[in-house]
């Protein structure tokens, strides 16, 4: 009986920046230079989602490790500050 491939599920976090022209730049903070595009939001996560895979499946290719998520442990909040006149 043939060998199965064992399944990896990996998470990374990914910044979405909305661009002026429209759609999104996308990076992850994690991978250095990993960076994709797409025209809307579902576009931009199936191409980073393949990003990230391909950068991945090179690491271990190399026989390299994979970087944990870097803003894993990060808390993001938003500030709110009143500035006066």
């Amino acid at each position: 009986m043939p060998k199965l491939k064992k399944e990896k599920v990996l998470n990374y976090t990914a910044v979405f920046e909305p661009q002026p022209e429209g759609g999104y730049t996308v990076t992850v903070p994690a991978l250095p230079g990993c960076i994709s595009e797409g025209d809307n939001l579902e576009e931009a996560r199936e191409m980073i989602a393949d990003a990230v895979r391909g950068y991945c499946e090179s690491l271990l290719k190399d026989n390299l490790p994979l970087p944990k998520d870097a803003m894993a442990k990060i808390r993001k909040e938003k500030i709110r500050v009143v500035l006066s006149a």
